[in-house]
């Protein structure tokens, strides 16, 4: 047999039978090449997905560890900190009977502390490390939230069907990853995402989970399977474990599905496909399931928390001035404030108009998640105070999100017809670049003074420097009031070489975060003997000394008198002040 080849077979192999064969020719089918591998579609926009998309959440995750980790234990501990180093060098026992008594707030975060600082240390910097690691994390996930609400928000059909985008500009600048990419670039050079990096507090790892619980919900309304769902309410628990007030990212999340039209999410509904799961008009069920979930599993520390309240007495109702303190300090400065809203106010315009307010946009998204949780807990105050600027400190990425939805808005007016016939296509994105750049450049002073000790109520490191510098043995202290005692514990090592003659019990031995005095002032008074120099030490806000309230500390003033002690020297560390009394 032999073989040949012809035009007329377009290229087939033709096998020819011997000479005078019955059987006829037999004709092979022509070789395909083989068919290239087609890169995976990306769930939210149904594009092929970029090999280089990683970049979106890598970028600014790496530049926030850049900026927050820079200088990270110059600024001196203060006293918020100085708790978080006195509490977790407790045994874990003595650690959960204070907890059982004070600041069970932060019990979730001293316990992870406690098992870290055996690994990490004490110094400032690695008790700050926790909180730069949560915020590098958040700045990642809030590069993905902008992505994957403005991928949802430009084509929601592909979550469905994977329906190829809109023609026009969508071919020519990639809005999702613009979107993400400045919405975490903006976060991680916010002078206030640093002052969290930079502090041994909760409130970082808080920021972490209440953005990670957005970028589920995000994943989990359109998908509607239970992992989702599951993942959903465990972000939001554990945001409100490491802090109550977190807990209020579920009313922000509540009215974003409200105003995000349910027609968003085409499967929703009984059986199987994207959106499955049954529905309460605009609100899956397994949200509030989930939701109803990480509230309940919270109760008992609610609980304990009620009965804690006394922590919080110190805070005042609101007045005028909350709110601006509020936007001055998310835009990072007052003269920022401005810029930032109206840099938002085109990112609204933009869901409005470009996207025509398409379900679970970034503004849907990220708006609530600002305004919300600082309404409420404002509101609140007027009946109860509740309301500081920290414990909303968990916004700080919607306005990043926000902010650049606005940016991406200008840069996207480059494909308006009515800019192309003008032949000034240009200028959007020119305008966009200019104005990023120059909210950064704005940004850089901030970032300057808020690595500076003087951003901190206090300086517990220049304290600590004062007494060891000019104590004598013999020395006592007195801490006015009584809780100021915390002042020295940051770095304790001069102040315990000071006889504190006023205390009843210790930290320990009261399970609680300073100690107890003794309530009686004859006392006091029967152990103020052989007193040559004493140390008033006090921590009021307006740098004045304070008017002793009770009756233990109206008797350390008048005992200083008696002994015709004179004040030697006085000293201002932040809001501390050390005064020096001898003869």
């Amino acid at each position: 047999m032999s073989s040949g080849w012809s035009p007329a077979s377009g290229g087939a192999v033709v096998a020819e039978a011997d000479s005078g064969a019955e059987n006829p020719p037999v004709t092979l089918a022509p070789a395909q090449p083989p068919v290239p591998a087609q890169p995976p579609l990306d769930a939210a926009t149904g594009h092929p997905r970029s090999r280089t998309s990683w970049l979106v959440v890598a970028i600014p995750a790496v530049l926030a560890l850049i900026v927050g980790g820079y200088e990270i234990g110059s600024p001196s501990l203060w006293r918020d900190e100085a708790y978080t180093k006195d509490a977790i060098g407790r045994s874990l026992g003595q650690l959960f009977h204070m907890l059982a008594h004070q600041d069970a707030v932060h019990g979730a975060y001293y316990v992870l502390m406690y098992a870290l600082t055996p690994v990490i240390g004490t110094s400032a910097t690695a008790l700050r490390a926790p909180s730069l690691a949560a915020m590098v994390v958040a700045a990642a996930f809030t590069a993905a939230v902008g992505r994957r609400a403005a991928a949802m928000a430009l084509s929601p059909r592909t979550i469905q069907d994977g329906a190829p985008p809109a023609a026009g500009w969508t071919r020519r600048l990639d809005v999702p990853a613009l979107t993400g990419l400045l919405s975490g670039l903006l976060f991680a050079i916010a002078p206030y995402m640093t002052f969290y990096a930079q502090m041994a507090r909760s409130y970082a790892i808080e920021t972490m989970f209440a953005t990670i619980a957005t970028y589920l919900l995000l994943r989990a309304t359109p998908d509607g399977r239970w992992r989702w769902w599951l993942a959903y309410g465990l972000a939001v628990a554990l945001t409100g474990l490491f802090n109550m007030f977190g807990l209020l990212i579920l009313a922000a999340h509540a009215v974003t599905l409200l105003i995000a039209p349910s027609r968003a999410h085409p499967g929703a509904g009984p059986g199987p496909g994207p959106g499955r799961g049954r529905w309460a008009g605009p609100v899956p069920l397994r949200w509030l399931a989930v939701s109803a979930a990480a509230a309940l599993v919270l109760v008992p520390l609610l609980i304990v928390m009620a009965s804690q309240q006394q922590q919080i007495a110190w805070l005042a109702r609101p007045n005028g001035k909350v709110v601006q303190r509020l936007l001055d300090t998310l835009a990072g400065t007052h003269s920022l404030v401005v810029p930032f809203a109206l840099t938002a106010l085109a990112g609204l315009v933009a869901a409005c108009l470009a996207d025509n307010w398409r379900p679970l946009n970034p503004v849907a998204i990220a708006l609530p998640w600002l305004v919300v949780p600082p309404a409420l807990l404002i509101a609140a105050s007027y009946v109860k105070p509740v309301y500081y600027i920290r414990y909303v400190e968990f916004c700080l990425p919607a306005l990043a999100i926000v902010a650049a939805t606005g940016l991406t808005g200008l840069a996207r007016l480059a494909s308006a017809a009515p800019v192309r016939r003008a032949r000034l296509s240009w200028l959007p994105p020119v305008l966009a670049a200019a104005i990023a750049g120059g909210l950064a450049i704005s940004l850089i002073g901030p970032q300057r003074a808020i690595r500076q000790t003087a951003a901190r109520p206090d300086n517990l490191r220049g304290a600590s420097a004062v007494v060891a510098a000019n104590e004598q043995p013999g020395d006592i202290v007195f801490y006015i009031p009584m809780d100021m005692q915390v002042l020295g514990t940051g770095y304790p090592a001069p102040f315990r070489r000071l006889r504190n003659i006023a205390l009843g019990q210790s930290a320990i031995a009261s399970a609680t975060l300073t100690g107890l005095e003794v309530t009686s002032p004859a006392v006091l008074r029967s152990r103020f003997t052989g007193v040559r120099r004493v140390w008033v030490i006090t921590g009021a806000s307006n740098y004045k000394f304070p008017v002793p309230a009770t009756p233990v500390d109206q008797e350390k003033m008048t005992l200083l008198a008696q002994a015709g002690l004179r004040v030697l020297h006085r000293w201002q560390k932040g809001e501390v002040m050390l005064t020096l009394y001898g003869r």
